[in-house]
């Protein structure tokens, strides 16, 4: 596909990674010849400085032969107005970065009306992954397929674990849950484990089940599963306000500290239900003497990485709360790895994933479409929702007598509205979803989990 991406910053130059991986025929647009030429020398992709709302640019990059419009600038307008000429000029798809609340309360009459494909609020997208964990907080991070009614938790298998040293095939008959331990990650290695796989203290598993099984594990095991009733948030950006909103509605005490005294007045009149504190985040009287100690989770959502990752160093070392650490850079991943920050959040990692699912989508065979994307274990595994049409190879046959590739492993099946934890003989019927975890990424098609 031909895509054109506006915008070079955080956002934009991980979408250009992501999708150069995928062999797409990319051309980006930004004002700033720099991150231009930063981002020429890095992936193959053509480059053009100017402003991605003019005509003239926009033809000078190939609007009118484009597949694809994506414009992820810091200005919501200047990416409207992108995709509304690329729309008139190309008639292509077309994807806008919208982050002001008072366009997303509009959101699907601005999408409506522009005609655009998608909108993407990498602040709303983040806060979801913050809340979805806040309702668990002893995970380390939560996905969500067949809308909500399937979960993918990820967690650290603690010193005297009842799953330590224990192979994976005894572990269902031992607790009696119906989930499936989908990937494992143990230091630098990743596996999706088979039944003789033996698990051990410190390895992150992912596993994946109903709501309903997934907590009953859990709670086997010994592990809280109750939610947050607190959270202290340091940094009242757009994710902590779409966060806040989130958590009050559902009855948790939320308190945010926020050093701009116009952003603090404005985020008391929004979130009234919320205890808003003007005051420097990283002084560590302020955070003692508003409670931080007694707080059930702490969320660390500056606009600086080194802050984030201090704050919850520091917060570590005095409480128990949950921590989870917004981190804008991925070049901090192999230092902040073996920190044990909680959950780290990349907005950024979020937007792409999204997009590449977008991507996909409008890329796939007529077999089956792209509904779920998530890009797992530093981008090494990929769970994914397929929903299957007619014509596909994999409908009617026992997934025993699938010719799988290496390294797939079916976890999930939603066959009219019942969840199907697979066996042997299962079979996927047309109109299904299922879940599909590989590290063997970059699939469009669910056809693409058998080999050629």
């Amino acid at each position: 596909m031909h895509i054109i991406i506006v915008g070079c910053g955080n956002v934009g130059s991980t979408i250009v990674e992501k999708l150069s991986k995928e062999g797409h025929n990319i051309t980006v647009i930004d004002t700033k010849s720099e991150a231009i030429k930063n981002i020429t020398i890095n992936y193959d992709v053509m480059g053009y400085v100017g402003n991605g709302a003019s005509y003239s640019i926009q033809k000078e990059a190939g609007i009118e032969d484009a597949d694809l419009m994506i414009a992820v600038t810091g200005s919501d307008e200047l990416n409207l107005l992108c995709c509304l000429i690329a729309k008139k000029a190309g008639d292509c798809h077309t994807i806008a970065r919208v982050r002001n609340p008072v366009y997303s309360r509009e959101i699907n009459f601005i999408k409506e009306e522009l005609g655009l494909s998608m909108v993407i609020n990498p602040e709303d997208a983040a806060a979801m992954e913050i809340a979805r964990v806040l309702k668990f907080p002893s995970a380390l991070k939560i996905d969500t397929f067949a809308k909500g009614r399937v979960e993918l938790v990820k967690y650290r298998i603690e010193e005297g674990s009842a799953l330590c040293d224990q192979a994976l095939k005894n572990i269902s008959s031992k607790l009696k849950c119906d989930v499936l331990v989908c990937t494992v990650e143990r230091g630098e290695d990743v596996y999706i484990p088979d039944g003789n796989f033996i698990l051990r203290a410190k390895d992150e598993i992912s596993v994946v089940g109903t709501v309903k099984n997934g907590m009953l594990f859990f709670k086997k095991l010994g592990v809280s599963t109750t939610r947050a009733k607190s959270a202290f948030i340091v940094g009242g950006g757009e994710t902590a306000y779409y966060l806040a909103k989130q958590l009050v509605s559902i009855g948790i005490s939320v308190k945010i500290v926020e050093r701009d005294r116009d952003r603090c007045e404005e985020l008391s009149e929004l979130l009234p239900q919320a205890t808003l504190i003007y005051g420097d985040g990283t002084d560590k009287n302020l955070l003692m003497e508003e409670g931080l100690p007694q707080a059930e989770s702490f969320v660390a959502l500056t606009n600086f990485d080194e802050e984030n990752i201090m704050l919850s160093l520091y917060v570590k070392s005095i409480s128990k709360a949950k921590l989870i650490t917004k981190v804008h850079r991925i070049s901090y991943d192999e230092i902040i790895g073996g920190m044990e920050l909680g959950s780290i959040i990349y907005p950024k990692y979020i937007t792409a994933e999204t997009i590449v699912k977008h991507v996909r989508a409008l890329h796939n065979s007529i077999g089956s479409n792209i509904e779920t994307l998530y890009r797992m274990n530093n981008d090494r595994v990929e769970a994914l929702e397929f929903i299957v049409k007619e014509d596909s190879p994999v409908v009617g046959i026992p997934l025993l007598e699938l010719n799988l590739k290496p390294n797939i492993l079916i976890c999930s099946i939603n066959h009219k509205g019942n969840i199907i934890t697979p066996g042997g003989q299962s079979k996927i019927a047309v109109g299904d979803t299922v879940v599909i975890v590989t590290t063997t990424t970059g699939l469009h098609d669910i056809k693409d989990i058998l080999k050629g």
